[in-house]
């Protein structure tokens, strides 16, 4: 057992004369792990591994972006100057913003270049979470983005100067809801991969299985994060943005998401067997079904 989680002494990692903001490195360890997970998947298809790597450089720059938009939007003080919202390295990616740019990017890149967009999707969508869990060990180097106080044998460690700022200057350990998502998003990505074996969700559908799932653990976790956020109507805007999108996507889930009884399941294990469905073989046995 655990006393307590200590957090990092500093947030740059040093490499010899190299430098590195540990937030922007989990991140990009976070993109390499995606970017390989979505390859083998898209192989296992029949599909070129080229093609993620032309979507993850479309795709990955969009995703920072829209996080930076929403997190300007919804959290940003005004007072804060007007370079804060250019200090990336510093934290404050809102995950709802460049979780809806990407993907919109990479449906358009798909589109622009004819791929067959609900098999790539599928192949790729499960490395989100993946991602995600990477990345948010940034979090942990900033000392930032960590719930209540806590005496939990694995509460997390902050300083003074963040414990100060979060309204608790005479406290040590916090839930680290950090890692609590990080945990939480690891165990998406195998669910992920596990209901695309099924077989029983309409090919392209993923997504709205990844969105419903991370949705929904996001609202638990606002509601123990401490941190300033924007409220409308005394509620989180990121509890309300899940509440939305749970509903838009769930909402297609049940009424077009489970493929019909009579398509044979032909891609029960897509990117985890060097036996897979050519994307040719595919399309013979499954005959159009449509995502929306």
């Amino acid at each position: 057992m655990l006393a307590s989680i200590p957090s990092p002494s500093s947030n740059v990692i040093e490499l010899g004369p190299i430098s590195l903001r540990a937030y922007g490195l989990m991140i990009a360890l976070g993109v390499i792990a995606a970017v390989l997970v979505s390859q083998k998947r898209w192989v296992a298809r029949g599909g070129d591994p080229d093609d993620i790597t032309t979507v993850a450089m479309w795709a990955v720059p969009a995703g920072l972006i829209g996080s930076r938009i929403y997190h300007v939007f919804t959290d940003w003080r005004f007072d804060e100057g007007w370079a804060e919202p250019f200090k990336i390295w510093e934290g404050g990616l809102g995950i709802p913003g460049g979780m809806a740019a990407g993907i919109l990017t990479a449906v358009w890149l798909i589109r622009r270049n004819g791929w067959d967009q609900r098999n790539l999707l599928d192949a790729m969508v499960p490395s989100l979470p993946l991602a995600q869990a990477i990345g948010r060990l940034g979090n942990w180097f900033n000392q930032e983005l960590f719930g209540g106080p806590s005496d939990l044998p694995w509460a997390v460690e902050i300083d003074d100067r963040p414990a100060a700022a979060a309204g608790y200057p005479n406290v040590e350990t916090f839930h680290p809801t950090f890692l609590y998502e990080s945990l939480y998003n690891l165990a998406l990505f195998g669910f992920l991969v596990w209901v695309d074996r099924t077989g029983k969700i309409r090919r392209g559908g993923l997504v709205s299985v990844y969105v419903v799932g991370y949705a929904a653990a996001r609202i638990w976790l606002e509601t123990v994060r401490i941190d300033t956020a924007t409220e409308i109507g005394g509620i989180r805007v990121n509890i309300w943005m899940s509440m939305i999108v749970i509903a838009i996507a769930g909402g297609w889930l049940l009424v077009r998401g489970r493929r019909p009884d009579d398509l044979p399941v032909d891609l029960g294990n897509a990117g985890y067997s060097d036996v897979g469905a050519s994307i040719e073989e595919v399309e013979v046995a499954a005959p159009e079904d449509g995502v929306s």
